[in-house]
């Protein structure tokens, strides 16, 4: 059997824990299946699997050559795909992350009108306010706000949001205006457990203050509707409030103390050899990101 097919088999297996299930999503034999992994063990001299009658795991061994036959298997697709085309023209399907309000406010329109300038492509979108894993969960483009952890993804630096302490007029006009972070305790909070869990808040200079938010919001929105009603503060991000705050329905506050600002990234994993969905898409929701006054 070509070594690639027994490849793409043993890595099949390593996904399905199963000879069965691999034989029945490959259109093969179940003994066919067996063979294909036995002569992978006996030309690298290991053993890749640990078979009982009810489970197949990978050993150490299998483990490691696992990682390698993915790597290997992806180089070949990818080179299959650039001698195809793909590489030149967007095709298939895009799928991208972004945070939930992130995403409906600055990411969909970016998507709306890249599918209008490439009429063969179709996207999906999982906007989600928790930490995805691109490459388990098949990402190929990924918005994220905050600092990032080293890894082997491409990022690119399209802008900057701050997270900022927030009201109405009307509220202020009522209550008066905090100068200072240490004033929050003598005001209504309204605070989103979606965005900042914690009661400690920190400041510019490390300093901290310990809120009791009298309401407790699960999202974002519902946070902010209620500063813009006039009844509590709020602290979001404050591209969250753009819109509220150039229709003067909102007033940001105690900017003084405002910690530094954190970056929006665009990530995917494929580096210099993306193909063209994602290096049109990145190209596009790079260059539309970075001029939007609200993100910089």
């Amino acid at each position: 059997m070509d070594r690639w097919q027994a490849m793409r088999i043993f890595v099949k297996v390593a996904e399905t824990e199963s000879f069965a299930d691999t034989a029945r999503q490959m259109f093969m034999s179940a003994p066919a299946v067996t063979r294909a992994v036995a002569s992978l063990e006996d030309l690298i001299g290991a053993r890749l699997f640990v078979r009982t009658t009810r489970s197949v795991k990978m050993t150490e061994a299998g483990a490691r050559y696992f990682d390698d036959c993915r790597r290997i298997l992806a180089d070949i697709a990818e080179a299959e795909a650039a001698a195809g085309g793909s590489y030149a023209t967007p095709t298939g399907t895009l799928y991208l992350t972004a945070s939930v309000l992130f995403g409906q406010m600055y990411v969909l329109p970016i998507v709306t009108h890249y599918l209008d300038t490439y009429s063969t492509m179709k996207a999906k979108t999982l906007f989600v306010d928790r930490p995805v894993n691109i490459v388990d969960e098949g990402i190929d483009v990924a918005i994220r706000i905050g600092h990032l952890p080293d890894s082997g993804l491409t990022a690119i630096k399209v802008g900057t949001v701050r997270r900022v302490m927030c009201g109405s007029p009307k509220y202020f006009e009522r209550y008066g205006v905090p100068q200072s972070p240490a004033d929050l305790k003598d005001h209504r909070i309204a605070a989103s457990t979606a965005a900042w869990a914690s009661p400690e808040w920190r400041f510019a200079d490390d300093q901290r203050v310990t809120v009791d938010p009298v309401l407790r919001c699960n999202t974002n929105e519902a946070a902010i509707h209620s500063a813009r009603e006039g009844w509590g503060l709020t602290r979001v991000l404050h591209y969250q409030i753009g819109p509220a705050l150039m229709a003067g329905e909102l007033q940001i506050i105690l900017s003084e103390y405002e910690e530094p600002p954190m970056p929006i990234h665009i990530l995917h994993p494929e580096g210099r050899h993306a193909p063209a969905k994602v290096r049109t898409f990145v190209d596009m929701a790079s260059a539309s990101l970075r001029e939007n006054r609200l993100l910089n």
